[in-house]
């Protein structure tokens, strides 16, 4: 089988949220689009409490963009978002979500952030998505969401790690490029590790 997973669509990467991702709603009508094609579709979701360490706001003096360490990482720090409860932490209103079979939530540990939809950035705890596709006997996945530079990638190459075959839907995705060339770097790197990166309109003709 093979699935689709839905990586953070929510409303505070979105334009006007609180970590927007330039562009980050265009992602939505490629994610409604392909979720009529795989028998089964995933999402991830964003899901911190308020103290969470990966929040410049928890860390006198320190600004959105700086690089601290937290539970032996480097850690980017980032604009208080996807709080628990909050609006910014809910999904796309525009995105379909009736044929999302299960949402996976992550981030949920204060001490330590996670990017990918699969584990923990230290690989320390997974979020049960790993389980629940080998569950399903899927063996490949396709990637889409936000961001392309960070979880979008991370859960990509966790996806090639579990040995699913992977395809990163490029024109399904957008980054949040802190440096230039980041999202074109991400891309190669999932490439690099076996995975694919093809355009929606690929899969849909």
């Amino acid at each position: 089988m093979r699935a689709l997973i839905l990586v953070d669509i929510q409303n505070d990467f979105l334009p006007g949220g609180a970590l927007a991702v330039p562009e980050g709603d265009r992602v939505i009508a490629v994610a409604n689009a392909l979720m009529p094609l795989f028998p089964l579709v995933v999402a991830t979701q964003d899901w911190h409490p308020p103290d969470h360490g990966s929040f410049a706001a928890n860390h006198a003096g320190r600004a959105p963009g700086e690089v601290v360490t937290l539970a032996g990482l480097q850690q980017v720090l980032w604009p208080t978002h996807c709080v628990q409860g909050t609006r910014g932490a809910e999904f796309a209103g525009t995105l379909q979500q009736g044929p999302v079979a299960q949402i996976f939530v992550k981030g949920v540990d204060a001490e330590v952030d996670s990017y990918s939809g699969f584990f923990d950035n230290g690989r320390r705890r997974s979020t049960g998505l790993g389980e629940y596709l080998r569950a399903h006997e899927v063996r490949e996945a396709v990637v889409l969401g936000l961001a392309t530079d960070y979880c979008v990638k991370f859960t990509a190459l966790d996806a090639l790690s579990l040995g699913m075959a992977t395809t990163l839907v490029e024109d399904g995705c957008r980054g949040v490029e802190l440096r230039p060339g980041d999202v074109a770097a991400a891309l190669d790197e999932v490439r690099a590790a076996g995975g694919a990166v093809r355009r929606s309109a690929d899969l849909l003709g």
